[in-house]
């Protein structure tokens, strides 16, 4: 089929016997057309994601995402929390325990350093005595020598 055109503006004609269409309708139909095609894109594109949408959603990920960190952080810093009270308790009791056994053996000590000091002397006192015992025994010996001298 050859096209050919009655004028230089409008659409072409067809020879074959088709109904001759005015030219107003003829010029309407490509804006119908059009019209339709931009219709049948915006439901396409209704039925896409539009990229605002998109970022929605990941920011709903995030939030989401985000949430259950929290909860889980919350939780572990619960356990945390529970073992540092539990660590306090323990160590406040056994600083408490210790300073007691400190004091006690402070006392210890010093009784003990006390009876220490009583024993050096009483050593002193026996050392003393066994000095003076010996000279005796060296006097005592002498004086029998000399009387077995004598005798």
């Amino acid at each position: 089929q050859r096209l050919q055109r009655k004028s230089s503006f409008g659409p072409p004609r067809c020879r074959a016997s088709a109904p001759r269409v005015p030219s107003t309708t003829a010029m309407k139909s490509p804006f119908v057309l059009a019209s339709a095609g931009m219709l049948l894109a915006h439901v396409a594109r209704a039925s896409e994601v539009t990229p605002v949408q998109k970022v929605i959603e990941l920011m709903e990920g995030m939030l989401a995402k985000g949430k259950e960190e929290k909860h889980a952080e919350q939780v572990q810093f619960a356990a945390y929390k529970q073992f540092c009270d539990d660590t306090t308790v323990d160590k406040k009791r056994a600083i408490k325990e210790a300073e007691e056994q400190i004091e006690v053996l402070k006392a210890d000590i010093e009784s003990h350093t006390a009876h220490a000091e009583r024993l050096t002397k009483e050593i002193a006192e026996h050392d003393a005595d066994i000095a003076t015992w010996k000279g005796d025994l060296e006097a005592a010996a002498k004086i029998r020598a000399i009387d077995k001298a004598n005798y």
